[in-house]
Order: C-alpha cells, then structure tokens, then sequence
C-alpha cells in the first residue's frame, strides 16, 4: 500500500542523511571534549528540528481530511512515477477512497490502465476496493478482499517496513469486519494500532472503531474515538456516518 512523498521533496528530508552525520560526528566529538556537546547540540537541533517539523506537517495534512490538497501534494512525484499511466489514477484512487470519496475512487479507478501493472498492483487494488466496498454495502466482498489481501506475501524490506504492513493489513481486516458487524475481540486495539501506523487511513479506521464501540455495547466511547474529526464534505461517507455515530452516543 504505498503512499507517494510530496511533490518537492522537503529540506528535511533533504537533510536527513547529512543530520545522521551530525549525529554520529555529535556522539564522536563530545566523547573526547565535553565542552563540544553545546556546540554540537546546536547543529544537532538546526539540522534535526526540520526533518521533525516536515513529518509533523505532513501527518497533520493526512489527518485533516482535505483529500484534494493531499492529492496536490503528491502531483509531482505522481508525475514521475513508473508505470503512471497505471499507477498516478490508482494512487489518486487511494487517497480518495481512504476519506470515503467513493465516486471519485471509482472514476480512477477506471482510468487506471490495465495491464501487467495493473495485476502486479494487487496489493494496492484489493486496499482500494476493501475499502469502496465496505462503504459501498457490500460487507461479505469488503471482509473476503481484506483477508487476500492479508494472505499476500510481505514483500516490504526491513523488519520494520514489514511489521507495518502486517499491522496496517490487520488493520483492513478489522475494518472490514466492523463494517460487516462482524468484529472479533482485540479488532478495536488492532485498529487503534493502525489508525496511528499511517495517517492516511486514520480516520478510516478510527470511524471503524467506532462501529466496534457501538456493536460492543460501549457507545460512550464514539465521542473521543470521533473527538477531532474534520468537518466532512457530503461527498465523503465519512458524513453520514458521523452523524449516525454520534446519534448511537447520545447526541
């Protein structure tokens, strides 16, 4: 399932291996003079206080819901992308499908061209329609995809790129579940997890959660589970199912 960076890479992602060096440089230099650790903490800041400050930025982006300039932050690299006649419309269709824009998904979808691509695309499709179909109704659909693609092999590289993938593939499971009213127990710690794994399904999985909260007889929790949410355009499913939401919740 992956997720483009911003069309222009930022200075502290551009920075990011020079503040590595610092940092080494940094443990190296105040071994052998102690009086260089001011100095050193100094550059140590002005070289790691932007690389933190970019994925702060980018994380509240995600979150906020406003999947055009999401979209927009993405064009120049979409742009540049192997494949992109296949996979630019399936990445927009990604973005918009974890916010609940299901016709825009859709027409994506569509233009995305088929091919040898497109069938090596299989992880990145089986998400998209996980989701469609579970916003859509159709929950038995929603639940069968998420476990194909769950049973995928995990291809990611790096022991923690792949315990993120598991995680965020669990996380399609539960969700797919909680829509289909078929929640396990631990679903609602699960989607928790992955909810804060990757901002771009957040609110896919906390609105998930939600429905768990209130199949499990603890609609008390809807609120601070919702708590923040932005304020959906009627073209996002997320729009109804605040409100019907927050009716199970009292108000």
């Amino acid at each position: 399932m992956s997720v483009p960076a911003p069309s222009r890479p930022s200075r502290a992602l551009r920075s990011l291996p020079v503040a590595l060096a610092g940092m080494t440089f940094l443990l190296f230099a105040t071994g052998r003079d102690p009086r260089a650790l001011g100095p050193m903490l100094v550059v140590a800041a002005v070289l790691f206080v932007p690389v933190l400050v970019g994925r702060w930025r980018m994380r509240r982006l995600l979150v906020s819901g406003d999947v055009e300039r999401v979209i927009g932050t993405w064009e120049g690299t979409i742009a540049r992308i192997a494949h992109a006649e296949t996979m630019a419309p399936l990445l927009r269709a990604t973005a918009y499908a974890a916010y609940g824009w299901l016709e825009p998904a859709r027409r994506a979808m569509e233009r995305s061209v088929k091919g040898a691509t497109w069938d090596a695309a299989i992880e990145q499709r089986l998400f998209v329609e996980t989701l469609l179909d579970a916003f859509d109704g159709h929950r038995e659909d929603a639940v069968s995809k998420a476990q194909a693609l769950e049973a995928l092999p995990n291809r990611a590289t790096g022991l923690i790129a792949r315990r993120r993938v598991a995680l965020l593939r669990r996380g399609l499971s539960a969700f797919a579940r909680a829509f289909a009213h078929e929640s396990r127990d631990g679903d609602g710690k699960t989607l928790a997890r992955a909810a804060g794994a990757s901002p771009l399904v957040y609110w896919a999985m906390r609105y998930a959660a939600a429905i768990v909260a209130v199949d499990r007889g603890r609609a008390y929790d809807v609120r601070s589970l919702l708590a923040g949410a932005p304020d959906w355009p009627r073209q996002s499913a997320f729009h109804e199912y605040h409100h019907e939401l927050l009716a199970h919740a009292g108000g």
